[in-house]
């Protein structure tokens, strides 16, 4: 028996903006759990020990929040949004309250999943919320501002980790999730009212399992590769296999399913797998190549964590002011067809400057580049979730909405594997030897190595990045081309 969440006309101006305000607080407070952790791990290693298992802080978030995106998007649909949000931020703020009571690294990396489970949710239901209360052609303008909040969070994450660990303890790192979380969820139980309407639903269970299986393995398989396990490892070939495997097998659910997950014949909508294939490939784009920024700043130009973490907020200005105009765009004409391949020709653009940096570019001309870079990041996202949305039958919003950002995911976390592997070999090549950038070269070795030595550790990591650029540039062209295929359905001034 379910919830069916309130129809847009019911609710009033006031009420739509704290739903969006709270729903806000909540999709930062995800996204920066995201990174928040990184600068705050030699310290959390120092007290609870366990550095074998570092690693895996990051990756049990990473891994549960991209496994439950798909299923939450689907129940959001089913069950309603309002209760659905409800299970997401109590997971969310449940492993946050423990993960800073965390005595040992098992237990923080068990909470870490557990977190990772309601933060997950959190991405899909925000996006989906807004379409829920705002009609399409006024959404790209909050879907802009959003992924403006996520851009930033993984620009200020790291500086805001490193912060609490100086001025108080790791552990609230996780504490400061709970009041904000409680004051949001508040606010948008409030605001968001349910009809009282009941209906039954059959849960496609093995679809969900089989999905969850396949993003489970790819994304273990990418976030091992290469540094856990060999690339050449039956382990890794084992997880590719069971990926491939537990793929076919949720096809071939899907097609009989009652209610699938995913329904197979969304990928007959132009707009529903052009949005997607862009969301992968601008992903790759954008996690693939901005994975490596901070190892060029530090390493090649010298400047701190703190610095490089500051260095990299042009981005975010880019994506701010193109995703806000994009927004207006959308609201002002219905249109958004042009928009995509605008966002594309701006991530070929920066992608290609950003292939000419080395040691001596100028902080400003950097920024520029990666301005421009951020406003392709802008003029893309918000709009391929404002045309999937438009596009689909209500019915199935909170399911598109969750396969754009599980797209964009996957395409990211592969980018990751593959331009990593790219650049250690390129890195190893130029210095002759094996190296590990995050660990046997890092920001304070290099301070102890001779002049000489450092100018040579410089020009390898700049001759190693510039392909991970040029190969960014690329999917910026294939992503340019397929926004050339992309449908125009007018956006609607009213919701379904």
């Amino acid at each position: 028996m379910t919830d069916i969440p309130a129809p847009t006309t019911t609710t009033h101006e006031g009420s739509t903006r704290l739903i969006i305000g709270s729903i806000g607080i909540l999709l930062l407070l995800a996204a920066l759990d995201q990174t928040i952790v990184s600068t705050a791990l030699p310290t959390i290693v120092a007290d609870l020990g366990g550095l074998e298992h570092l690693s895996w802080v990051v990756t049990a978030y990473m891994l549960a929040s991209t496994i439950v995106a798909p299923l939450y998007g689907k129940i959001g649909d089913l069950y309603g949004r309002r209760n659905t949000v409800f299970v997401s931020v109590g997971l969310f703020l449940l492993g946050s309250a423990l993960c800073g009571l965390a005595t040992s690294m098992t237990f923080l990396i068990l909470a870490r999943a557990l977190q990772g489970l309601g933060g997950g949710g959190l991405f899909v239901l925000a996006l989906s919320v807004i379409g829920d209360v705002i009609p399409p052609r006024e959404r790209g303008k909050v879907q802009g501002i959003f992924a403006a909040v996520f851009s930033m969070s993984s620009v200020i994450g790291p500086l805001i980790g490193g912060w609490f660990v100086e001025a108080f303890s790791w552990h609230w790192i996780f504490y400061i999730n709970l009041p904000f979380g409680i004051l949001a969820v508040i606010g948008f139980a409030s605001a968001f009212k349910p009809t009282g309407k009941r209906t039954k639903h059959a849960i496609d269970w093995w679809g969900a399992a089989t999905l969850s299986v396949t993003l489970a393995t790819l994304t273990l398989a990418t976030s091992l590769g290469g540094s856990t396990i060999a690339w050449d490892s039956p382990q890794f070939f084992g997880l590719i296999a069971i990926a491939a495997i537990a793929l076919i097998a949720f096809i071939l659910i899907e097609r009989r399913a009652q209610e699938p997950i995913i329904p197979l014949h969304l990928f007959k909508m132009n707009v529903f797998w052009t949005t997607s294939v862009i969301s992968f490939i601008v992903g790759a784009a954008m996690f693939g190549s901005v994975t490596f920024l901070p190892i060029y700043l530090q390493i090649a130009l010298g400047v701190t964590p703190t610095v490089s973490g500051l260095m990299l907020i042009p981005m975010t200005f880019g994506i701010l002011i193109a995703s806000t105009a994009s927004g207006r765009i959308m609201g002002n004409t219905g249109k958004y067809r042009i928009l995509p391949i605008f966002g594309a020709l701006f991530i070929v653009v920066g992608m290609t400057l950003l292939t000419t940096i080395d040691q001596t570019t100028p902080t400003l001309t950097f920024s520029i580049y990666l301005a421009i870079f951020g406003m392709g990041m802008g003029t893309t996202f918000p709009v391929l979730t404002t045309a999937v949305q438009n596009a689909v039958p209500r019915e199935t919003l909170g399911t598109a909405t969750a396969a754009g950002l599980m797209f964009r995911q996957v395409g990211g976390s592969l980018a990751v594997a593959a331009f990593g592997a790219l650049f250690a070999a390129r890195l190893a090549s130029s210095l002759g030897t094996e190296v590990n950038i995050g660990g046997e070269i890092g920001p304070q070795m290099l301070k102890g190595l001779p002049a000489e030595a450092q100018d040579m550790i410089a020009g390898a990591v700049v001759h190693a990045i510039h392909p991970v650029f040029w190969c960014a540039a690329g999917l910026g062209v294939l992503a340019l081309l397929i926004s050339l295929i992309l449908r125009e359905v007018p956006l609607k001034a009213h919701n379904h």
